[in-house]
């Protein structure tokens, strides 16, 4: 009974080990370039710090570009649906049919730093030219990013700052490549 009882815990130790592990860890990875599209106010000099500090740790596995747009371009001052629709067309804009796009949204799929990676490099191998992450406005993203995302995720449970959700997804991408590479940053 004994024997049943620690080979019983020793699979399930062992499955949980399989889950936790990226399937593309130490494999050939198609280092695709990301570009991280956002949508807000200015950013504050902490923030630059970060980000540049996170973006040129990137940099050592794949290309990174920033792009910020200017929420609310038009000015909309009463309607947030116009302000929506307005921003979704500059994101929209950005966006080539050869891109793979990646929304971040409060109501996307909840997932972990091993899945974030299996994305990215299951993205690379798809023959996409980049790899888009979007970032949206106060208001979120408009229905022409919906339709056009290939995946919809979020951070976080709760709600984040624009400025804190960036910072977070720049690290996790830099995560998801110390996962890919097998590199000891992450565990």
């Amino acid at each position: 009974m004994r024997s049943l009882v620690n080979g019983a815990a020793a699979a399930a130790a062992s499955s949980a080990d399989d889950h936790a592990r990226c399937k593309f860890t130490g494999q050939s990875v198609r280092a695709v370039p990301i570009r991280v599209v956002t949508v807000g106010k200015g950013r504050s000099p902490g923030l630059r710090l970060l980000l540049d500090d996170y973006s040129d740790k990137l940099r050592q596995f794949c290309a990174v570009e920033l792009v910020h747009l200017r929420s609310n371009p038009k000015n909309a001052r009463s309607d947030k649906r116009v302000q929506v629709r307005d921003e979704d067309i500059s994101v929209s804009c950005l966006l080539r049919p050869d891109d793979w796009v990646a929304m971040l949204d409060e109501r996307g799929m909840d997932i972990g730093s091993e899945r974030l990676a299996e994305l990215i490099a299951g993205a690379g191998n798809t023959g996409a030219s980049k790899l888009t992450f979007c970032l949206g406005g106060p208001y979120g993203h408009g229905p022409k990013l919906r339709e056009r995302a290939d995946v919809s995720i979020k951070l976080s449970s709760m709600v984040l700052n624009h400025e804190v959700a960036l910072v977070v997804l720049m690290e996790q991408l830099y995560r998801s490549w110390t996962i890919l590479k097998g590199l000891k940053y992450h565990h």
